[in-house]
Parts: C-alpha cells; structure tokens; sequence
C-alpha cells in the first residue's frame, strides 16, 4: 500500500502568520499535536508542534549558566499568555522531513519512527498534499489482514 491510498487528504493548515492564540486553540479543541504551516501556494513552509510551544516556556542554557540553577516552574507556566500573543513563524520548525504520496506505507512509518514522529506531512513537489500517522497505517494494515486481499 501506498500513502496517497490511505493519507488524510483534507488537513487543518496553518500560516506563518496565524497567532500562537489560534494555533493553541485548534490543539486543544481538535487534540492536533502539530500542525503544517503552508504559504498562499500550499507550499510547505514549516511545522509547529505541541513541544515547540511548550519548548519556548523552558530556560535557555544561557539562562542557566547566567545562574537560574532552580527554574520557577509556576512562573514559566504564567508566561504561557505572553506565547500567546507570538505568530507561527516565531516558533515553527522549517525544516520539515515529510513523505511523498507515492511512499510505501511501512517506509512511511520508518521514517516516522526514526524521528519520533507520530504523523507526519505528505509533499508533492514541496506543496502539502495530504497527512499520515501511525493509527492510519496500523488501521489499513488491520483491514487489508481482515479482507483478504494480498
């Protein structure tokens, strides 16, 4: 099987541009751990994750060598409001690993464990075309095993 026979073909984008208030607002109420940031040309441009979020609360090695040995772990979590109010852009990772359509699902699934991922883009020519997780594929090769296709 290939990815473009099982992928998520309609998939909530977002841009550069588009608030951190929105971005944790689809999160939250669609339970997205990430989401794909695209340009006008639904070209892929980047990635924002639950973890880059939440990454930008945490001190920096600076911050720690400057002497913040102890983190005040209740006054970083009050600093969530002020994420708020930053764009896509600030917090996005651009570089993004994706598949193509034409991937085997298995090899798809590979590379999502290689990286730690549990979904990732699917890009034709660097424009989003679709998403694939880990449950898509357990889910089809569930149903191939019980339909008795080879």
């Amino acid at each position: 099987m290939l990815v473009n026979e099982i992928m998520t073909r309609v998939v909530k984008t977002i841009t550069p541009e588009t608030r951190l208030q929105e971005v944790a607002s689809i999160m939250c109420l669609h339970r997205f751990s990430s989401l794909p940031v695209v340009d006008g040309n639904d070209k892929l441009v980047g990635i924002l994750s639950e973890q880059d979020v939440l990454k930008y609360l945490f001190p920096t090695l600076k911050d720690i060598l400057d002497g913040m040995l102890t983190p005040d772990f209740e006054a970083m979590e009050a600093d969530y409001k002020k994420v708020l109010s930053l764009k896509s852009s600030d917090l996005m990772s651009s570089r993004v690993i994706t598949v193509r359509p034409d991937t085997p699902i298995l090899q798809s699934a590979s590379v999502m464990a290689k990286n730690n991922f549990r979904r990732i883009p699917v890009a034709d020519v660097g424009k989003l075309v679709g998403m694939i997780s880990l449950g898509d594929i357990h889910r089809a090769i569930f149903m191939k095993s019980f339909s008795g296709s080879q």
